[in-house]
């Protein structure tokens, strides 16, 4: 059954100039603390997928395809490397960056371009030969001792100024052969920083460090101009590396986007998710969510900073989420891990208004990168995922406009399993786990088994306020129990729940909820749904 009203939040939606704004070119915008991923002049939510690392080759390409099909993902993140397009000084070949532009519109597939440059997880393995093999014009970062470290540095022009050469000439290429836009994302260098070596101990470096803090710096953080030590105490060998980092890529960044401004963001090989870390034990320099303040002072023309997220614990994992989730940043988890308990923080992304969300290794090559994630990517891996993509894809759009402008809330199973809840107006929400559809935990008088899944780690859901008494609901593994709030007014009950979807901002009935299906709170196991739960109270 359609009903004959079009959900008024997305009415108002598509009246604001900044949503129903035209545009050529993907970008983001800002609605409060929320953040709206625009492409082809709509909302869009990126349900996507990160391939392998050597996945970035023709040959590799039929491996990908029928697995993003698998999984219902709209977008595939894929690595484009400076050795790949400059192997000779000076000379380029685009072959695989056409390829990859023919197949995904071939395959209604969406790219974001992961820019493998200076940088990748810290390390130089993915420049040319002729960069990795002169130390003299592309030198490594010192360590303390002045023995030669694995990283490049990033305080010598030869190598910015090299890498910024290839960066802007695969942005000219997209320019003059991407006027679809199949690119809607471009992330410069990857999981920048230096592990085991805080910042160059050279003497370059060295001289740097021992001037001021650079004031834009001093000023964005409300601090004033004095050393590096004197602000920054024991992470100030990191802070410098920061800066000089963040600094460093945004003029790469600021370079390509003078040439086709897409959005950018930077990746984060993250830190503990609530310590300031030990900077010889981090990725120094890298955008981990301590020194976010100090990349946004210093890259400007980064979009925003995203985490890359395998500590697979429930606390750190929403910690992570909620560091990134900021008024100024858009959240965005361009890397997960892929195994079968992480599917379930998609949920709680969602809730807290994620535009795009990307498992890594989601391929058919035949690597798995086990124990960060699944030791192989068999059905239920899978499927984990694909449920929850195939129930979002035909509303993506719907979607990235209700979670831009209205209240949501994402829920994931923490390790103890125990009921989480949250309050949305007159109404609390309690999303419990390890329920049966039909009956109470509590129940004594029939014998009763947990089921299959009850201590397994799956299970989540994400809840949309679209007006005082109107919800969408989605999730697998939760059941979902609405009250009213405590102090609220009295003889709250659910009204009406309906099952369907949004076709272009109309809401669409297929059935209606009742009896044994809302008695027992709403219960959502092996297959995610779309309902819309309206609350009521009567006199």
């Amino acid at each position: 059954m359609k009903i004959a009203i079009t959900l008024a939040l997305l009415a108002t939606a598509a009246a604001t100039p900044a949503l129903a704004q035209e545009t050529t070119l993907p970008h983001l915008e800002a609605h409060g603390a929320r953040h709206t991923l625009i492409v082809d002049g709509k909302p869009f939510l990126m349900l996507g997928a990160q391939v392998n690392n050597s996945s970035n080759y023709p040959a590799a390409l039929p491996a990908v395809w029928p697995l993003l099909d698998r999984l219902h993902a709209n977008t595939v993140e894929v690595p484009v490397a400076w050795q790949q397009i400059e192997p000779v000084e000076g000379q380029f070949d685009f072959s695989f960056v056409q390829t990859l532009l023919d197949q995904a519109r071939a395959h209604d597939k969406r790219v974001v371009l992961l820019w493998f440059g200076t940088w990748k997880n810290t390390s130089p393995s993915y420049t040319p030969d002729w960069v990795k093999l002169d130390n003299r014009r592309f030198p490594r970062m010192k360590t303390r001792t002045g023995a030669d470290h694995g990283t490049l540095s990033a305080m010598f022009r030869t190598t910015l100024e090299a890498d910024k050469r290839a960066f802007v000439a695969l942005m000219r290429y997209l320019k003059d052969h991407d006027p679809q836009n199949t690119v809607i994302l471009v992330q410069p260098e990857n999981e920048t920083g230096s592990y085991r070596n805080p910042r160059d101990y050279g003497a370059v470096a060295n001289a740097l460090f021992a001037k001021p803090v650079p004031a834009a710096l001093a000023k964005a953080l409300g601090k004033p101009v004095g050393t590096w030590t004197a602000l920054f105490g024991a992470q100030a060998d990191r802070a410098f590396n920061t800066w000089h980092t963040a600094a460093y890529v945004n003029e790469i960044a600021a370079a390509g986007k003078a040439v086709k401004p897409l959005p950018m963001y930077v990746n984060a090989a993250l830190a503990g998710p609530s310590n300031v870390p030990d900077p010889d034990g981090v990725a120094s320099g890298g955008p981990q969510q301590d020194v976010l303040p100090i990349w946004k002072a210093a890259a400007p023309a980064i979009d925003f900073e995203a985490p890359d997220i395998y500590d697979g614990k429930a606390p750190d994992v929403l910690a992570y989420l909620d560091a990134y989730a900021r008024p100024d940043n858009a959240l965005m988890v361009p890397e997960i891990g892929n195994a079968e308990a992480f599917a379930r923080f998609f949920w709680a992304a969602l809730g807290r208004g994620a535009i795009g969300y990307a498992p890594f290794g989601m391929d058919e090559t035949g690597y798995y990168n086990y124990p960060l994630g699944a030791k192989a990517l068999d059905a239920p891996t899978l499927d984990a995922i694909a449920d929850k993509y195939a129930l979002l894809a035909p509303i993506a759009s719907d979607w990235a406009t209700i979670a831009a402008t209205h209240p949501t809330w994402g829920v994931a199973k923490g390790e103890d399993g125990t009921a989480q809840s949250t309050t949305m107006g007159d109404w609390t929400i309690t999303a419990g786990f390890g329920e049966w559809q039909f009956g109470q935990k509590s129940w004594s008088w029939i014998k009763s088994e947990p089921p299959e899944w009850a201590n397994r780690p799956v299970g989540g859901g994400v809840v949309a306020q679209l007006s005082a008494d109107s919800f969408l609901v989605m999730g697998d593994h939760v059941r979902f129990d609405f009250a009213g709030r405590t102090g609220g007014p009295a003889n709250g009950m659910i009204v009406r729940v309906e099952e369907g979807t949004l076709k272009n901002g109309t809401w669409v009935t297929s059935r209606v909820w009742n009896g044994d299906q809302t008695d027992y709170g709403l219960n959502i196991i092996d297959r995610p749904v779309l309902l819309r739960v309206t609350m009521g109270h009567f006199r």
